[in-house]
């Protein structure tokens, strides 16, 4: 999710300044996101420019609110509208990581993939942890979100499974002696000398 969207969505409840914004992204998302302010004020700058929210007069306490504007709940609308695509994620750094350590000379993969896993299941049991934490009604939007980083960590153990069994049963090719024609050549060109 980017945070142009949540702050728009937040942005739709009525007006907040950006301590509060950043108080109730952190609420909604079970502060599985944390978000530092200078994140909140500069994207409500980049909305602002782009028309999509504005600014209103600062409040006595020094406060200066927000609101989304029409075209911030068309902008708003487009997005819940739109399903996200794989293409529009970061790389997998994980997979990168993992093909290069593959290729690289010296680096133990297997001792690669078990770090991963162990940092894996780590996080696994806190967000299982965190899960039961509460199970008040209004902690379902985080509890949602802590189920898909539960999902997205069950099935990363469950690749690392895979890449474990496919780097047993991996044969790397072997640069083996010269062919015996490279030999008979290689001799020749020996005996000439």
């Amino acid at each position: 999710m980017s945070i142009r969207h949540g702050l728009l969505a937040l942005l739709e409840r009525g007006q907040m300044y950006g301590y509060q914004l950043r108080a109730a992204f952190e609420e909604s998302t079970g502060s599985t996101w944390p978000l530092n302010i200078g994140q909140v004020y500069t994207t409500l700058s980049r909305l602002e420019r782009d028309g999509l929210v504005r600014s209103l007069p600062e409040s006595e306490t020094g406060q200066r609110p927000y609101e989304i504007t029409d075209a911030g709940r068309a902008d708003l609308a487009l997005w819940f509208a739109t399903p996200i695509s794989r293409t529009d994620r970061p790389r997998d750094e994980l997979a990168i990581k993992l093909a290069l350590a593959l290729t690289t000379p010296g680096v133990d993969v297997r001792a690669v993939v078990q770090n991963q896993r162990t940092a894996t299941m780590r996080t696994l049991q806190e967000l299982t942890r965190l899960k039961y934490a509460s199970d008040r009604p209004e902690d379902l939007p985080w509890r949602l979100v802590l189920d898909a980083m539960m999902f997205q960590a069950e099935a990363e153990v469950r690749w690392l499974d895979h890449c474990e069994t496919s780097l047993a049963r991996h044969r790397p090719p072997v640069s083996g002696p010269a062919s015996h024609s490279e030999a008979v050549g290689h001799t020749g060109e020996e005996a000439r000398r």
